[in-house]
C-alpha cells in the first residue's frame, strides 16, 4: 500500500507542469526575463523595479524580489513564456507579495495575458487586453479587496462576490485556482476566502432568469406599511402657536432713545409651547401587501456555456500597478497546472512569515528605544540650560 501511495504521488509531480516561476534568485538575471514597458516614459510617470528584500526579511538573498522603488508611478512589466491554453486542466497563479510600505493606494496584482494582446512588450500599457487580472487592490479604506478578473470576448468580467485581501506590511501568498468544471477557489496565505462557479459569480454569460417584461406592479398594489390615522385630527388652536416669542427676560437698555433708535422691541427666542409642523399619527396599513415582488421567467437568451474557464492562450505575465507609495515587493511567482506543486511552493513562504516578522518586531523596537533615548536626551539638555540672570538692582535703575 506504501509503494502504490509513493508511486501515486510520483506520477502526479511528473504530469505537473510549471508553465512560469520566478523566485528572483538569480540576481540582475530578472532583467533577461522581464520587459520594462516604454509607454509612460514620455510624461515621466514610468516607475522603476529594483532587486531587493526590503528592510526586513527571513533570509537577506532567498527573499530578494521586484520592488517598486518610485512613489506616485505606473509600474509596467511583462514576462513571457511559451504559449499554452489551459483548456481542460487546472490554472494556478501563486505569488507572495509584501506590501512593506504599509500601501495607502495602489495594486499588487498581477496580469495573465494571451499572445495577441501585444506584439511589443516595450509598448504593454494598462490599456492591453488581459485573460486574468488577480490580487490585491487597496485605496484607503473604502477599496480593500482582492480582484479576480476575466477578460471575455473584450469585456473584462469582476467576480460579484466580495474577496478581502491583507493590508499589513508583511508578505502574503495569493493564490488563484481555476478549475476545468468552471469553478474556482482563492487562498490567502494557503487559507481559501472565497469560492464559486463561474456562470453565477461572473456576468459571463446572461443570467438563467429575467424579470418578467409583461409583469408590472397592479394599480391598487399597497406596498406601505403604516397610514395616516384618519380619526386624528389637529388641535384646535394648533396653528396659532407661533415658533418664536419675545424673550420675557429681556429689557430695554436704560441708554434706549425711542427718538433715535426707534421703537424697542425685545429679541425673540425658540418658543417652548412650538411642536412643529402637525402630522396625523401613523398607525399599521390594513390594506398592506408587502412588497411588491416582480416575477422572473426563464431568460431565452441564457445558454450554458462548460467552456467558461477556458483560455485558449496565455503568453505573457504583466505587472501593471499604479502605487501613490512604493515599497511592494513580488516573489516566488508561480503558473502552474499542479495544487501539489502550488503547495510546494507554498512552504517558501510558510518557511518566510516567522522569521521575517520576528526581525520587524525587532526593528521596530529598536527605533522606539532610539526615539525614546532621543526624547529623554533632548529633554536632559533642555533642563541643563541655565535660565537667563535677572539684571541686579542698579542695572535696573539705568535701564
Amino acid at each position: 500500500m506504501k509503494s502504490a501511495l509513493v508511486f501515486a504521488l510520483l506520477v502526479a509531480a511528473a504530469s505537473a507542469t510549471i508553465y512560469f516561476q520566478d523566485t528572483f534568485s538569480d540576481g540582475e538575471e530578472w532583467t533577461k526575463r522581464w520587459v520594462t514597458s516604454k509607454i509612460k516614459e514620455a510624461d515621466g510617470s514610468a516607475g522603476q523595479l529594483k532587486l531587493s528584500a526590503g528592510k526586513f526579511y527571513a533570509d537577506p538573498e532567498d527573499d530578494k524580489g521586484l520592488q517598486t522603488s518610485q512613489d506616485a508611478r505606473f509600474y509596467l512589466y511583462s514576462a513571457a513564456f511559451p504559449e499554452f491554453s489551459n483548456k481542460d486542466k487546472k490554472l494556478i497563479l501563486q505569488y507572495q507579495i509584501k506590501q512593506e510600505q504599509n500601501i495607502d493606494c495602489g495594486g499588487g496584482y498581477l496580469k495573465l495575458l494571451p499572445a495577441d494582446a501585444m506584439d511589443d512588450q516595450t509598448k504593454f500599457s494598462p490599456d492591453t487586453k488581459y485573460n486574468i487580472m488577480f490580487g490585491p487592490d487597496i485605496c484607503g479604506t473604502s477599496t480593500r479587496k482582492t480582484h479576480v478578473i476575466f477578460g471575455k470576448n473584450g469585456v473584462n468580467h469582476l467576480v460579484k462576490k466580495d474577496i478581502r485581501c491583507e493590508g499589513d506590511d508583511v508578505s502574503h501568498l495569493y493564490t488563484l485556482i481555476v478549475n476545468p468544471d468552471n469553478t474556482y477557489e482563492v487562498k490567502i496565505d494557503n487559507v481559501k476566502v472565497q469560492s464559486g462557479n463561474l456562470e453565477d459569480d461572473f456576468d459571463m454569460v446572461p443570467p438563467k432568469k429575467i424579470k418578467d417584461p409583461a409583469a408590472s406592479k397592479p394599480a391598487d398594489w399597497v406596498d406601505s406599511p403604516d397610514m395616516d390615522d384618519p380619526e386624528d385630527k389637529k388641535p384646535e388652536g394648533y396653528d396659532d402657536i407661533p415658533a418664536r416669542i419675545p424673550d420675557p427676560n429681556a429689557k430695554k437698555p436704560d441708554d434706549w432713545d425711542d427718538e433715535t433708535d426707534g421703537e424697542w422691541e425685545p429679541p425673540t427666542i425658540d418658543n417652548p409651547e412650538y411642536k412643529g409642523p402637525w402630522h396625523p399619527k401613523r398607525i399599521p396599513n390594513p390594506a398592506y401587501k408587502g412588497p411588491w415582488v416582480h416575477p422572473e421567467i426563464d431568460n431565452p437568451d441564457y445558454k450554458s456555456d462548460p467552456t467558461l474557464y477556458v483560455f485558449p492562450s496565455f503568453k505573457y505575465i504583466a505587472i501593471e500597478i499604479w502605487q501613490v507609495k512604493s515599497g511592494s515587493i513580488y516573489d516566488n511567482i508561480l503558473l502552474t497546472d499542479s495544487e501539489e506543486e502550488a503547495a510546494e511552493w507554498a512552504k517558501k513562504w510558510e518557511a518566510r512569515k516567522g522569521p521575517e516578522k520576528a526581525m520587524k518586531d525587532k526593528l521596530e523596537a529598536e527605533q522606539r528605544e532610539k526615539e525614546e533615548a532621543e526624547r529623554k536626551a533632548a529633554e536632559q539638555a533642555t533642563a541643563a540650560t541655565p535660565a537667563p540672570e535677572e539684571p541686579k538692582e542698579a542695572e535696573k535703575e539705568e535701564l
